[in-house]
């Protein structure tokens, strides 16, 4: 491995993933839901003035990041990343489920986890990319597959890292996450989105804008 990445458990994106899985589906042998309409007006707006970004919360998902944070807070200094190391420099910015997680459901909870992480605690990172081969190591140990090849994309200027995985969970059913990675100002900042069917995974991105460009 080219670097070392410092991974906490609970805010690497996909072991966000994994740590809520038991919340995002259910056994039930039913096709994938459709993909969500676009944002009602009165969808809730998540701003972020520090990375410049805003966010359509789907209306009536809900909101998990107080919660999050709460547990990060207590496991702050005793969280071991994939190095076996502790680490104190994450931050759950927003995670919103579209129900409650542990809520039964025959579908995909989809969900939206936005993350940040000090670049100075990942030794020898120096691009985005450099957060592939760990993420993959990560999602295949879970069950995860990769979806294609990863891939730049850019949003209102600003370059992104795009990874995608899919993890089968019976015949019609399988769970899709992509994962979207920023470094800006000394931070990793990770974007995950999880649902049910790649529609829906597209609509959840774009919902993602920045109001200046890079």
């Amino acid at each position: 491995m080219p670097c070392k990445l410092h991974l906490a458990v609970i805010h690497n994106p996909i072991l966000i993933a994994s740590f809520l899985g038991f919340s995002l589906f259910a056994a039930s042998q039913v096709p994938p839901k459709p993909a969500t309409p676009k944002p009602a007006p009165d969808a809730q707006l998540y701003r972020n003035s520090t990375f410049g970004f805003r966010y359509e919360i789907p209306y009536g998902w809900v909101d998990r990041s107080k919660e999050m944070r709460a547990q990060q807070g207590e496991e702050k200094g005793g969280v071991k990343n994939a190095v076996g190391r502790a680490s104190a420099t994450n931050d759950v910015l927003l995670a919103v489920f579209e129900r409650p997680p542990g809520a039964a459901g025959a579908t995909v909870n989809s969900a939206v986890v936005i993350a940040t992480e000090g670049i100075s605690a990942y030794p020898g990172l120096k691009r985005a990319e450099d957060y592939y081969g760990p993420l993959t190591d990560l999602a295949t140990a879970k069950g995860f597959k990769p979806a294609g090849d990863p891939s730049a994309i850019e949003i209102d200027g600003h370059q992104f890292f795009r990874a995608d995985f899919v993890k089968s969970l019976n015949e019609k059913l399988a769970m899709h996450q992509s994962t979207l990675v920023l470094l800006a100002k000394s931070q990793i900042v990770s974007f995950t989105f999880i649902s049910g069917d790649e529609d829906e995974l597209d609509d959840l991105i774009d919902r993602l804008h920045f109001t200046t460009g890079r």
